[in-house]
Formats: C-alpha cells, structure tokens, sequence
C-alpha cells in the first residue's frame, strides 16, 4: 500500500525522537528525573498538593528560600501530551530558586486516557488554583508566569488564549508571561499526522484547540523559544505564532536556542547565564 506522501511529510517534520540518536533521547528523559530528584533533595518541595478534586490531578511547588510571596514559574511538561509527569518537570527550580523566583511542575491525565479538552481544562484549573490559594503555600498570585515545551507549549498557548478566563472568575491579566518552547500552536498539521493516532481530533476540534486562532484580548509578556536542531515543524509552528500575535499588535520576542534540540532545550533553563534564563527572569523582574 502506498503512502501519502503529504502525510509522510508531516510525519517527519512533527518527529522530534529523529532528530536525536536513541541513546541521546534515553539519556535526555533520564536527565529529566534525575535533575529533578537532585532538585527536590535540595529545596524539599511541597508535593501532591491536589488543584483539581474533579481529576484529583496534583502539583508540586519548589519554593526558594527567601522569605515572603514569591513570584511563580509554572512549568507544564511535554511529552506529546501522552508521557511523562511533574516527577520529571523540576529541573530548573536550583537555578530560578537562586533568583527568588518558586517553580510549579504540574501534572495532568495523558492522553489517550484523557482527551485534549481535558487536558487544557486541567491545566487551567491548576493556574486558577495558584491564583486562589498561592499565597498559603508562599506563592504571589499576581505574579504567575507561564512555560512549557513541546505539546508543553500547546498548553501554555492554551493558558495565554482568550475566552475562558471570565468564566472561571479569573482576572483577564491572570498570565503575566509566558515562555512557550518549541511549542505547538496550531494543531491542523497534528491532526494529520502520526499524532492523531492518540488524539483523535477532526478539524473542528483541531481548531477549536489551536491557540493560535485564540489569541488574548489583553496581551502579557511573551517569549517564543526553539531549538536549532528541532524538526521543521516546531520551527513553523514558533514563528507563525510570532507573527499571528505580532500581527494582532501585540509584542514578543523570538528566542532560537543553538546548538540545542528538541529535548535538552530546557536545561539552558539551568544555566544561570543562558540566553533562556536571562529572557524568563528579565520577564520576571519587568512585572
């Protein structure tokens, strides 16, 4: 049987694991735990703090050691919504901890198990959570910031959009920032891709899933990040979100990351004098 070869296309441009050796992707996922762990062992986090009853989905917050309310760095995993966890999502929380700055690693139900649907309504629900009872766990709930990578960077696309916040009796400016990295914007292309074979959008869906057809009423800061060795896909995808939202008037910055893929693009995040730390606490302290 023969292939489409638009679909093949597709494939290879949305396939971040053929961008690496399997030993790097291995040796990549392995990192993020064991980062994590070392993470938790020097902060002693506060853990499975439950956000949502209705999942009973639950968040962990790395709170640095200077007193008072801090600002928060929400981070929600990738992993192609399917794969991994907060377990693995902690790694940068020394490094932010050092600048005064707590880390939030959330966790949501995978899919297929879960719909996409969900998977955004949970990960709002942790935001709406922080913003109602950050400040009894030390967290400033008017300094929430947002990052995320991968199918991370849909969700966080999903929390900067417009339309669901006043429902949620939620302050339109609840996002001060947001760092999505090599995210996912618009989800036509996923939807015809190896993907889908999880998802199981249509176009309808697809579109109603797509924050770039979504985007705020009232802007926050925003930082577009990629990798220089990211498939084709993830490129696209940045920069068109980039231009829809410079095209709507707002401001934001392009961020590509060199000699990073797909997958260790984050740990600039602890590398205090990266280009990745720099723009997320620059976007930080401007608030």
């Amino acid at each position: 049987m023969t292939q489409d070869p638009n679909r093949n296309a597709i494939d290879t441009a949305y396939s971040a694991r053929q961008t690496v050796d399997e030993a790097v992707f291995r040796d990549t996922m392995a990192q993020y735990r064991q980062r994590t762990d070392a993470a938790a062992a020097a902060c002693a986090p506060q853990r499975d703090l439950c956000y949502d009853p209705r999942s009973g989905q639950c968040l962990d917050i790395y709170k640095a050691p200077q007193p008072g309310l801090q600002p928060a760095f929400v981070f929600i995993h990738g992993g192609y919504w399917r794969m991994l966890g907060k377990g693995d999502s902690a790694f940068m929380s020394e490094t932010l901890n050092r600048a005064g700055v707590a880390v939030v690693a959330v966790d949501y139900a995978l899919a297929p198990t879960a719909a996409l649907e969900e998977i955004v309504r949970q990960v709002r629900a942790a935001l709406a959570w922080l913003y109602r009872h950050g400040r009894e766990h030390g967290i400033d709930p008017e300094r929430l910031f947002v990052g995320g990578s991968s199918a991370g960077g849909h969700l966080v696309g999903a929390l900067v959009a417009g339309g669901w916040r006043s429902e949620m009796g939620l302050p339109e400016d609840l996002v001060k920032g947001a760092m999505p990295v090599s995210g996912l914007f618009d989800l036509a292309p996923i939807q015809a891709s190896f993907v889908n074979a999880w998802l199981n959008l249509d176009e309808a869906r697809a579109h109603a899933l797509s924050p770039i057809h979504h985007l705020p009423a009232r802007p926050c800061r925003l930082v577009v990040a990629w990798a220089e060795h990211d498939a084709t896909g993830f490129h696209d995808q940045s920069r068109r979100y980039l231009e829809a939202w410079r095209g709507a008037g707002f401001e934001a910055q392009a961020l590509q990351v060199m000699q990073r893929h797909h997958f260790d693009i984050v740990f600039d995040w602890c590398d205090e004098a990266s280009d990745m730390t720099r723009a997320l606490l620059e976007m930080i302290r401007a608030t």
